[in-house]
């Protein structure tokens, strides 16, 4: 929507050379490798089963038929001031959305017709002007100073978990405070193991750690992008698992310890989850087959 939205909002400057920024390699791959090839086999993909959604990406792609873009992924909260404005206002809006208040909807884009109100979108646009403006910034940074520290990494989803609170599976609010560390981390590795919540990568983008990393049963090694596409693609069926232990590791990490079920066996499993700006997010997992 971010992208869309973005389009839209410049569609009556059809000759603009876009220089569009955005976070998520996963709406970036969509558009600029795997969408020619979808369209090509009717909006399936190479297995055969349809394109998950598919229409925002039909829309996508009608909206940049004559247009002049490029694509630039930026890391979030890395300190780029772009990415940085965008999540703060993306942020507000979905504050609002749980608080059940109205988004502040801002200027919108100079000449647009509409932009629809509260589009936080962590994207960005920029003119050759604004674009050679950023540039000049950033060269002018001193070498010592060093980007701001993430706060929170999410592709936007209406159940982001917000600041002390969140939303369950069911958009009910949910308050940090509610229940202990313990509790939470536990609720949100079984919410983790559930096929609905695997295949959303937007909800997946929230519950992994910008630098997630797993190492597999099988032996290989996850990344964070690598395992949300890979779930989005399969999210297998709802594992049953027996809790082993919980543990509080320092006051910002919990480590989980549990065995998972699986018709080829049992696997002994372990989840360090930390607090990342409000919000706990899985940092590590690792998957070893039971003798």
């Amino acid at each position: 929507m971010a992208v869309l939205d973005l389009l839209r909002a410049t569609a009556h400057l059809p000759q603009e050379d876009l220089h569009i920024l955005c976070d998520s390699q996963y709406v970036i791959n969509s558009i600029t490798k795997w969408m020619p090839g979808w369209k090509r086999k009717g909006w399936r993909k190479a297995d055969g089963k349809p394109v998950l959604n598919v229409e925002l990406l039909k829309e996508l792609d009608r909206e940049l038929v004559g247009r002049k873009y490029t694509f630039e992924w930026v890391k979030g909260h890395a300190g780029h001031d772009l990415n940085e404005a965008a999540d703060e206002r993306a942020r507000a809006a979905a504050t609002a959305y749980q608080q059940g208040v109205a988004a502040r909807s801002g200027p919108g884009f100079p000449g647009a017709h509409h932009m629809p109100p509260g589009a936080g979108a962590k994207a960005a646009v920029q003119t050759k002007e604004a674009r050679d403006a950023s540039e000049a910034k950033a060269v002018r940074r001193a070498p010592s100073e060093t980007p701001s520290p993430a706060e929170a990494y999410e592709e936007p989803d209406l159940f982001s978990q917000l600041g002390n609170g969140a939303f369950g599976a069911d958009g009910t609010a949910i308050r940090a405070a509610s229940a202990p560390p313990e509790a939470q981390v536990e609720e949100l590795e079984r919410e983790l193991l559930g096929p609905l919540v695997r295949g959303d990568i937007g909800r997946t983008a929230v519950l992994l750690h910008p630098d997630f990393m797993e190492f597999g049963s099988s032996g290989r090694v996850w990344t964070r992008d690598a395992m949300m596409m890979a779930l989005e693609e399969d999210p297998g069926e709802r594992t049953d698992i027996e809790i082993l232990s919980v543990d509080r590791i320092g006051a910002e990490a919990v480590l989980l310890t549990y065995r998972s079920y699986a018709r080829s066996g049992t696997i002994l499993r372990s989840s360090l989850w930390v607090l990342d700006g409000g919000r706990w997010r899985l940092r590590f997992h690792q998957g070893t087959p039971e003798a």
